[in-house]
């Protein structure tokens, strides 16, 4: 299994906090604890040709994970409609945090994706509300984050296929925060928890989650289907 990560690397440039929460990049704190369960990564950021996502990077990829914050507008569509290619044909995408808003995401979405938010350092609690999903494996009744970005519903997204996390904040909002989408061949997961200034990807349960997200989301061992005008499997008595 091979897995990308795409970040935008911006907030690393320009923020000194960021960069002391993320001195190798949001994208480099996440490949390196993959990296640590024998996965094998790349990673591809804003600034690069084609955003370094070219067709052979993705044909190559088994899943795709995102972060991005202040730049979706300059991502490019036709890299936009590469990526959703590649999740119809079968590749796993795992969007990250304000990747909620990114284009791939509202594009496979079809809805608006826009919630409430709030930047006041207050606890979040990630609620687990289907044990026995793979993506909550080896996750206890919850996950507790002293200091985060507060996302509140209503989050403008279709009704998830499966719900595996709800979170609770400190200032009483709560929020659909693991949602799983099927889309063609390709399994979609959304995770809220990651603002650029806590060090939640530090954090030993949520990389646990994004482990167990990349796991589930790969493609199945399975033949791509077959579409178009199709010859009978069967002789076909005349009528």
């Amino acid at each position: 299994m091979k897995v990308t990560i795409w970040n935008e690397n911006r907030h690393e440039k320009k923020n000194p906090a960021v960069r002391e929460v993320y001195p190798d990049g949001i994208h480099g704190a996440i490949q390196q604890f993959l990296e640590n369960e024998g996965i094998q990564t790349g990673t591809a950021t804003l600034d690069e040709e084609e955003h370094g996502l070219s067709q052979e990077v993705l044909d190559n990829t088994d899943v795709l994970i995102w972060w991005g914050h202040i730049a979706h507008d300059e991502v490019s569509d036709e890299v936009v409609e590469r990526v959703r290619q590649r999740v119809l044909n079968g590749m796993g995408l795992v969007v990250l945090h304000s990747g909620h808003f990114s284009k791939i995401f509202k594009k496979l979405m079809g809805t608006s994706c826009d919630l409430k938010w709030r930047e006041a350092d207050e606890k979040e609690r990630l609620w687990v509300v289907d044990p026995s999903h793979p993506i909550a494996a080896n996750i206890g009744q919850y996950i507790e984050l002293p200091k985060e970005e507060m996302y509140g519903e209503h989050f403008d997204i279709p009704t998830p296929d499966e719900l595996v996390f709800v979170s609770w904040f400190e200032g009483g909002e709560v929020f659909r925060s693991g949602c799983t989408y099927k889309r063609g061949q390709g399994k979609i997961f959304y995770f809220r928890p990651g603002h650029e200034t806590y060090p939640t990807y530090h954090n030993k349960e949520i990389q646990q989650v994004i482990v167990n997200a990349v796991q589930w989301a790969k493609p199945a061992a399975s033949e791509k289907p077959v579409y178009g005008n199709a010859k009978p499997l069967e002789a076909i008595g005349a009528k």
